[in-house]
């Protein structure tokens, strides 16, 4: 007892310091309250740091902490926003719509009225990221689908017209051009393959057409797959609200880079409930640079080998401690997988040192690396695992030719068509080895689009002949009939269908 009240005024002392240290303390941190602790109690110990989380897909980078005192707690984010929202933009897309007549198939008010209204023009708005001072803006491909025209207008009033330089739908990017008389401002695209979950972040972007907003959060989780919006599967998921509106905008860091473009978001109301995605700046760095080349469309590097995911009855009869990586299926005999010694049973399991948790991850992994680069696979080949180079080509163009657009009077008119290579297959993302004579392009107000012909779709046959080359799809356009009977290949299912044209 009496040792106990021999060390009371030591602690009614230590607590007043402490009291009146108090902007002492927030000033200096967690490091000014142990000194003083360890200046008080020479025998105290130092708290041991928390042992590193296991991460072996990216490197631990610069020590993170938590806000210590109230003063840290009302840091700003002003000068990031300041600093970084000039570069984030409205994107305005317009077409226009044309709409059938309800008169249309009467023989007597048809003559009147006609077969169609018209044209009505129908809007939609989205968010871009000026990437580059020359005026390059990266959006959503879904904020400028089937658009006739697309302004820009920056945060200072001023608008542009722009050009779409290159759109992929699979990705959901499209990059577009501004012309200005002096440089515009941009945002750096980061690194997000540094991004660790619990990270902050910003959103910035123009939900609902309320105008420029910028919203807070952390990234939640990364390497999404199967969220069901793209064929994309290698999110960044965020809390920071994304609203319609947001499609197309920034995603940055602290260090204020673009760290993504955010897309979608998971909602049951149409609102943001703190499930929002982003796809990754590694990927639109990949798209912008086929932009700056002159390509038309985003081409991913093609190594000659197909993948399905590891299950966990594929892992344990692999010997496999958890499923993991991607397993190879099918292997061309002269693709560049071959050529390395690549096999069916095979397990990918990392690429270029980042492991390869799951398909979609090898996807995405393959499509941020430049065509011709060399490319080394970790495998997991007959119980061991070793290591391949590649290069990764370009698909093969083949004997098909450039698309062709079909003429005449027939449903097909007006449609751009060309025979399958495997080049054209991965661009049309149709399953590998298809072959056949595919639709690339069917133009709005064309017949082809007014009969409901799609690009992808595979014409098998035509009034009974089938359709094995573009010639004979030429021919069997060019007949002199009222009457079409044709069959075509869409998503796997044959559509057939009889009409009178």
């Amino acid at each position: 007892m009496r040792k106990t009240l021999a060390f009371a005024p030591l602690f009614v002392m230590l607590a007043a310091l402490i009291f009146a240290a108090g902007p002492l303390l927030a000033e200096e941190g967690a490091g000014g309250l142990r000194g003083l602790l360890n200046e008080l109690l020479p025998g105290a110990e130092k708290p041991a740091k928390a042992a590193p989380a296991d991460d072996m897909s990216v490197d631990a980078g610069p020590e993170r902490r938590v806000p210590f005192a109230r003063e840290e707690i009302q840091l700003s984010f002003a000068p990031l926003v300041r600093e970084t929202a000039p570069a984030v933009v409205n994107v305005y897309a317009k077409q226009m719509v044309s709409a059938r007549s309800p008169f249309s198939g009467d023989p007597f008010f048809e003559q009147f009225f006609g077969r169609s209204m018209p044209p009505r023009v129908q809007s939609s708005l989205g968010s871009g990221v000026i990437v580059d001072p020359s005026g390059i803006v990266v959006t959503n491909h879904h904020v400028i689908r089937n658009a006739d025209e697309v302004r820009v207008a920056m945060s200072d009033g001023r608008e542009f017209e722009s050009r779409i330089l290159l759109k992929d739908e699979s990705l959901d990017l499209a990059v577009m051009k501004i012309d200005g008389a002096d440089d515009f401002p941009a945002i750096d695209l980061g690194d997000s393959d540094a991004l660790q979950v619990g990270d902050l972040v910003l959103a910035i972007g123009n939900p609902f057409g309320v105008g420029q907003t910028t919203t807070s959060g952390i990234v939640s989780a990364l390497a999404r797959n199967h969220v069901g919006i793209v064929d994309f599967g290698f999110f960044i998921q965020t809390d920071a609200a994304i609203n319609p509106g947001n499609s197309g905008g920034a995603l940055i860091d602290m260090a204020g880079r673009v760290v993504g473009i955010n897309t979608a978001i998971y909602s049951r109301t149409g609102g943001s409930i703190g499930i929002g995605f982003a796809i990754p700046s590694n990927m639109v760095r990949a798209v912008v640079a086929a932009a700056r080349q002159g390509e038309d469309h985003f081409e991913r590097p093609f190594i000659g080998a197909e993948f399905e995911p590891v299950t966990a009855q594929i892992a344990e009869a692999l010997g496999m401690t958890r499923p993991a990586g991607a397993l190879v299926t099918a292997v061309d005999a002269e693709g560049p997988a071959a050529n390395a010694g690549l096999k069916p049973g095979d397990v990918v399991l990392a690429l270029n040192g980042a492991v390869i948790e799951h398909v979609d991850a090898l996807g995405y992994r393959l499509a941020t690396q430049p065509l011709g680069s060399k490319a080394v696979l970790g495998i997991l080949s007959q119980g061991e695992e070793r290591e391949l180079s590649l290069i990764l080509a370009r698909a093969p163009e083949g004997s098909g030719g450039a698309p062709v657009e079909i003429a005449g009077r027939s449903p097909f008119s007006g449609a751009r068509v060309a025979e399958l290579s495997p080049r054209l297959v991965r661009r049309l993302r149709l399953p590998s080895g298809t072959k056949g004579v595919a639709l690339v392009d069917v133009p709005r107000g064309s017949p082809a689009a007014g009969f409901g012909f799609r690009p992808r779709d595979i014409v098998r046959e035509v009034n009974g002949e089938p359709i094995e080359s573009v010639d004979s799809l030429q021919a069997a356009a060019a007949q002199d009939t009222r009457w079409w009977r044709f069959t075509v290949e869409r998503n796997g299912q044959l559509l057939r269908q009889m009409l009178r044209y």
